[in-house]
């Protein structure tokens, strides 16, 4: 293992094997403790995608919510799922599976379209002409800021779904989906994550489906793995510590090494970045 996957191995907290029924407890603890602490919490927000990363991660939330109302013995806590497409989503299905799997305590629907290609058209005006890609971003960070915002109303934090598999190529959008206030599955790979869901006896074309972001419309549904050039079997073996083909490994070390402004906070006069 060369120093440098040791590294990100060591900064991603992934483990070679898991216990499942301990990292499902480990991700359940820590969202309850962080509502018992801050006293202002009342709930947990979550876009739910119809996706392996946010089933798993609304799953958790809602069973730490309500582990926390019954030691409270009241309705104190309330999980959030929202659900935030664009125009008509292809595999709605999914999501309302994905809900009926997690028995949310509130779903809310909002639609960004609207607010997307406003956003799209007032830049165009000002002589701003928007790529696929970046508009892609747009729809991410219009999804974060209605979160947010429900997340104030509710007097709740928003949920983020970012995981190891996903955290070492920079493959979130920086202040979209990357912008949550807890992480609850960080440290976990691809392959540990469909094990906690299979543990949770989620339906399993929940987690077998092919992941894709979805964000782009000249190449719609395109899988993560055709956009990142090297798989979630390869991503998952590095992550464990084993040797992968020369190739993919250079290619997802170079996905790391570019994105390393994405996993650190806005860049001071005291960080290295910079020089």
């Amino acid at each position: 293992m060369s120093n440098l996957q040791k590294r990100i191995i060591e900064e991603l907290h992934v483990l070679p094997k898991i216990n499942v029924e301990e990292e499902i407890r480990k991700s359940i603890d820590f969202m309850k403790a962080y509502a018992e602490k801050h006293s202002f919490v009342k709930g947990f927000v979550l876009g739910i995608s119809g996706g392996q990363d946010s089933t798993l991660t609304g799953k958790l939330a809602q069973l730490a919510v309500n582990e926390l109302n019954e030691e409270a013995g009241e309705k104190k806590y309330a999980f959030m799922a929202v659900r935030l497409p664009y125009g008509e989503q292809a595999d709605e299905q999914d999501c309302q599976d994905a809900l009926d799997f997690i028995q949310p305590d509130q779903i809310y629907t909002v639609n960004i379209k609207g607010a997307v290609d406003a956003s799209v058209r007032a830049l165009a005006d000002a002589g701003v002409a928007l790529s696929d890609f970046a508009k892609g971003n747009e729809k991410a960070r219009e999804r974060m800021k209605v979160q947010f915002s429900i997340a104030a109303m509710n007097s709740a934090v928003v949920l983020g779904t970012d995981h190891a598999a996903e955290a070492i190529t920079g493959f979130f959008t920086k202040f979209g989906d990357g912008g949550a206030d807890l992480m609850p599955i960080f440290r976990l790979n691809k392959r540990q994550g469909r094990q906690m869901l299979a543990h949770l006896n989620c339906p399993e074309h929940l987690y077998l489906k092919i992941p894709t972001a979805d964000l782009e419309e000249e190449r719609p549904s395109l899988p993560d793995e055709a956009a990142l050039g090297v798989t979630y079997e390869q991503i998952d073996d590095y992550l464990e510590g084993k040797e992968i083909p020369k190739e993919a490994r250079e290619v997802l070390e170079g996905h790391y090494v570019r994105s390393q402004h994405k996993r650190h906070l806005p860049i001071t006069i005291f960080d290295d970045f910079w020089k």
